[in-house]
């Protein structure tokens, strides 16, 4: 992205301050260079725009294709925790308007200890549009509404900024933002990660920050760009730290090559952010607060996930979820399938080392290649490996401690290396397709061919699904609430945890009417604010008892201690039942270790019910 572009495409006098020098053309010289501009403007630009945006949303209805079919029975064929708590997210934020519930923390999760929610991107940016759809149809609806929209959205907008100040071919700016929308990267968030690939605000929040340095309307332009960061800071407040990590290494390899620049350039810079941070502030301070120091607010990542980064050959592998992926081959080079945060393949490695190469002389395509290196390497984590096989370690190693960056999942730098490529592919299109050296045809059928090469096998193939079970009968129909009172929980069997979150779904069909203990979700590893964070809850013996007979079937033979601890923790969560349903996976064996520790259930419609509000009352 250009800074020295100032309205429109981007113009002579951008690209001699980049460092090359524009040819006017000759009069006669390749007849078709004029006629070519006309061809590429034929169309109104509204209507070629609306083309463009339906053209994006088609191809993200093809990417959900398998979750349409069944939004409410369909789920990420390897992962269902995430968007079990995208769905209880979305429907928080229906409470927090038609309810006025309180919207940065919980206790109807991880009762009655609660959830602080500001530290769990609870994405209220997102469930608060989405608040119509969610009561109409189902939070199962809205989050592969989302999930298309995402997509769809993040494309668009990168074509939109593009088209208008960077490059000058409309095909330009639709590749470039195919690749910012579809990449392999956001195809491995999207079956889990709605609120990462909805990154529809990043590209005009790149341009206004760059816009800065030019303005003549601080105020203004400060104002402007506080509102984009406050909003996206309620979609996902990690992405947003990136896209300014990205801005500030960016403008820095600009200003490192063209030093004069500073001159013109601090004052409106230094202006505006000042302006975007008072107002932002003003904005942010109470979230934030609640976010690093409310109840429940944890400092740094689970150790799960903290050193979470891309393997080398990660950089050079089509994606999982593409035409030409293999998942067998890219399992060890990610840290999971929702993380495929590079896979470029070979040939759009290449394709970018040969742009870089070709257009060298620019300085904002070198300043946009050191950008993508940087964080490439960043996105390596603490140990680099190649091929699943340690090298040595990486710079990441001494940033990980840091303020902000403790709780970065270093894998997801590969992000911005994405966006650095679909800007780079986007700038070499344009240049080659009004190269005025080479005759038209051929330029064309080059570039034709080199994209069809290299994005091929990055075409994004419809999210693999898998089933799982509908939310029972008993929760649907309301037989539940004569049992659970405002200051009870309802108890799920397994209870809720990562990988057990049925639950959470139950709990998001009923508009969170019920309350439930444990969840998925992150926390201070004990229950203490300020501790680092773990997934889940304060550890629970009967949580930990039930996942075992969950996972291997077998009835386990409960100690009288084990039934005591057991039982404490049911009274401390304010139990008014269990319920385990007929069909759950080893529902047999969970069924007869519920029993040694509440006594014999009863078969209510689909489920196992153990009414023990006498065992867990004020009275017991």
């Amino acid at each position: 992205m250009d800074p020295a572009a100032r309205k429109g495409p981007v113009s002579v006098d951008a690209e001699a301050a980049a460092g090359s020098t524009p040819t006017p053309p000759a009069a006669g010289s390749d007849r078709g260079t004029a006629d070519q501009g006309t061809r590429l403007r034929r169309w109104p630009t509204r209507r070629r725009d609306l083309l463009v945006f339906g053209a994006f949303l088609l191809a993200a209805f093809w990417v959900t294709s398998q979750i349409w079919l069944d939004p409410a029975g369909r789920v990420a064929s390897l992962y269902s925790s995430d968007p079990a708590q995208v769905q209880y997210f979305l429907a928080h934020s229906v409470r927090v308007v038609l309810h006025g519930e309180y919207p940065f923390f919980t206790d109807r999760l991880n009762y009655p200890d609660g959830v602080n929610l500001m530290a769990n991107t609870a994405i209220l940016g997102l469930g608060i549009p989405m608040i119509p759809v969610t009561l109409l149809f189902g939070p199962a609806v809205s989050f592969v509404v989302l999930v298309t929209l995402g997509l769809a959205g993040t494309a668009s907008a990168w074509y939109f900024v593009l088209s208008r100040h960077v490059v000058r071919t409309p095909i330009a700016a639709i590749v470039g933002g195919w690749f910012c929308g579809f990449s392999p990267a956001l195809l491995s968030h999207a079956n889990w990660h709605p609120n990462i690939i909805s990154q529809f605000l990043l590209p005009f929040i790149v341009w206004r920050v760059i816009l800065l340095t030019r303005s003549t309307r601080v105020v203004r332009d400060g104002v402007v760009l506080a509102l984009l960061v406050s909003y996206q800071a309620f979609i996902n407040e990690e992405i947003l730290l990136f896209t300014a990590l990205a801005c500030g290494v960016f403008l820095l390899a600009v200003l490192a090559q063209q030093p004069g620049r500073w001159r013109a350039a601090w004052r409106p810079l230094a202006g505006g952010l000042a302006v975007c941070a008072v107002i932002a502030v003003a904005l942010l301070a109470y979230p934030l607060y609640v976010q690093f120091a409310g109840r429940q607010a944890y400092h740094g990542l689970s150790d799960a996930v903290r050193d979470y980064g891309n393997d080398l050959a990660a950089f050079i592998s089509p994606g999982s979820p593409t035409l030409g992926g293999n998942e067998r081959a890219n399992a060890n080079l990610a840290p999971n399938y929702s993380e495929e945060n590079a896979f470029f393949g070979w040939g759009l490695a290449l394709l970018t080392v040969a742009i870089v190469v070709w257009l060298r002389r620019e300085v904002i395509v070198r300043a946009l290649a050191f950008t993508g290196l940087f964080f490439a390497i960043l996105s390596l984590g603490e140990r680099v490996s190649y091929w699943n096989r340690e090298l040595f370690w990486g710079p990441w190693e001494w940033l990980v401690k840091l303020p902000l960056l403790d709780a970065v999942v270093p894998t997801r730098f590969g992000l911005i290396t994405t966006v650095v490529i679909g800007v780079l592919l986007a700038m070499a299109v344009d240049r080659a397709w009004l190269m005025e050296s080479v005759d038209r045809r051929t330029r064309r059928t080059v570039v034709i061919t080199a994209l069809a090469i290299v994005l091929i096998p990055l075409v994004p193939l419809p999210l693999k699904v898998g089933s799982r079970p509908p939310v029972p009968d008993f929760i649907t129909s309301g037989h539940w609430r004569p049992y659970v009172g405002p200051n009870q929980s309802l108890v799920p069997v397994p209870v809720p945890a990562m990988g057990h979150t049925n639950g959470m779904r139950w709990a998001a069909s009923t508009d969170l009417d019920f309350k439930i203990p444990g969840g998925y979700f992150l926390a201070p590893r004990n229950g203490n604010t300020g501790d680092p964070g773990r997934f889940g809850g304060r550890p629970s013996g009967i949580s930990e008892l039930l996942d075992q007979v969950s996972t291997t079937g077998r009835v386990l033979t409960l100690t009288d201690r084990e039934r005591r601890r057991s039982m404490d923790e049911l009274r401390h969560w304010k139990t008014a039942i269990l319920v385990l349903p007929v069909d759950e996976r080893n529902a047999e064996p969970l069924r007869r270790t519920v029993e040694q520790v509440v006594g014999p259930g009863r078969r209510v419609d689909d489920v196992w019910l153990w009414d023990i509000r006498s065992l867990t009352g004020p009275s017991s």
